[in-house]
């Protein structure tokens, strides 16, 4: 007989949890901080790998319908110099193994394959507690409380439950993300969108870089990095869209005009967005009847393998708890040692870290691995 279980948390990897359960006919509910599926927008394009992600959708019965999201050509890649000078230019072939959703789609996906009343919207874990016997008390901001014998932290980088398992908290990363988007790029930004291409482009410099994404249509979504203290964003007004965006685009200054357009065009006040990560090797010795999935087990600064590894996680969980109907804690233990090394055997994506690609020699090696030629 199996256990029902509680996830806190209604991400990618909660949601693929909760279907796997399904599947397997395993009481759920996800408890959800948000108010709806439609509380807030649920960020850009995500690359979805073979070897995780793809694998996880396809444990949760689901690949057709991600076959069925994707967004056509958004596998192409430009690199560009801060001048401009493109230094590599991948079409989108169709045999790349990392096609591109939107989150929100994905997500839909995922709600969509779960039956009604499975996610309890509303729902803000403010603490967690231990019982005893395996048992946890989670209490919600609006003063109810739940008692479960198995308990899923999938609530991300500020977890609830987390402390039930580890002391670790989030760090600063030391680098940070500003976030702006273009909206009708082929018509109104026009040199932005050539600069940008058909999928992403990569810009490096040391210790700064401009990613940008093209979305459906004609959207380009900007992520520009910078490695710096926490307090020099603090001194950036970020209530003031101009100024920020302003003091943001000084630090390109001298770049290409179609670069720095990805930053002073955009349609959308500037958005900060710090870098957290769980101190390396984090671990937790087993406690009964609880355990993590994504952020909150392995937080990483962004390196495209975020959303893959919470997806594999929430599966790998799931099929492990319908192995050892009656064996919690057997199923729990497999599950946290497979993964515990795949969170530290996570490759990170080519171009990802901006530290590094603090010189010529990296930026050739991170084109060489991209066409698998020597340059």
């Amino acid at each position: 007989m199996h256990t029902p279980v509680t996830i806190i948390g209604a991400g990618l990897g909660g949601l693929v949890l909760a279907r796997v359960l399904h599947l397997h006919g395993i009481p759920v509910t996800v408890h959800e901080a948000e108010s709806s599926p439609s509380a807030r927008a649920q960020g850009g394009m995500l690359d979805i790998h073979e070897h995780d992600g793809q694998l996880a959708l396809e444990a949760a019965g689901l690949t057709a319908e991600f076959h069925g999201a994707v967004v056509e050509g958004r596998q192409a890649m430009r690199i560009l110099s801060p001048d401009g000078t493109v230094l590599l230019d991948k079409a989108d072939d169709g045999t790349g193994t990392r096609p591109e959703v939107h989150r929100a789609d994905l997500r839909r996906i995922l709600l969509d394959s779960l039956p009604d009343g499975t996610v309890r919207w509303g729902r803000r874990a403010r603490t967690a507690r231990t019982l005893g016997e395996g048992r946890h008390e989670v209490t919600f901001s609006d003063g109810r409380t739940l008692t479960t014998g198995l308990l899923v932290g999938a609530d991300g980088a500020w977890s609830r439950v987390r402390p039930l398992l580890t002391p670790a908290t989030p760090e600063y990363a030391g680098t940070s993300f500003i976030e702006t988007y273009l909206y009708d790029a082929d018509t109104r930004h026009p040199a932005a969108a050539k600069a940008v291409g058909g999928g992403m482009l990569i810009a490096p410099s040391p210790g700064k870089e401009i990613f940008a994404h093209r979305e459906s249509g004609d959207t380009l979504h900007t992520y520009v990095a910078l490695a710096r203290p926490q307090h020099w964003f603090d001194a950036v007004d970020f209530t003031d869209p101009a100024a920020a965006t302003a003091r943001i685009a000084e630090e390109f200054d001298g770049w290409a005009p179609e670069l720095t357009a990805l930053i002073t065009d955009g349609d959308t006040a500037p958005l900060l967005r710090p870098h957290h990560t769980l101190p390396p090797g984090t671990r937790w010795d087993r406690v009964p009847g609880v355990t993590l999935l994504g952020d909150a087990a392995h937080l990483a600064a962004p390196n495209g393998e975020g959303a893959n590894l919470a997806l594999l996680d929430g599966a790998e969980l799931g099929r492990a708890l319908a192995a050892h109907p009656g064996d919690t804690e057997a199923a729990l233990t497999a599950y946290e040692q497979d993964m515990f090394h795949r969170s530290s055997q996570a490759p990170a994506f080519d171009g990802a870290e901006i530290q590094e690609i603090a010189h010529d020699d990296n930026v050739h090696a991170l084109i060489s691995r991209m066409t698998g030629k020597d340059h």
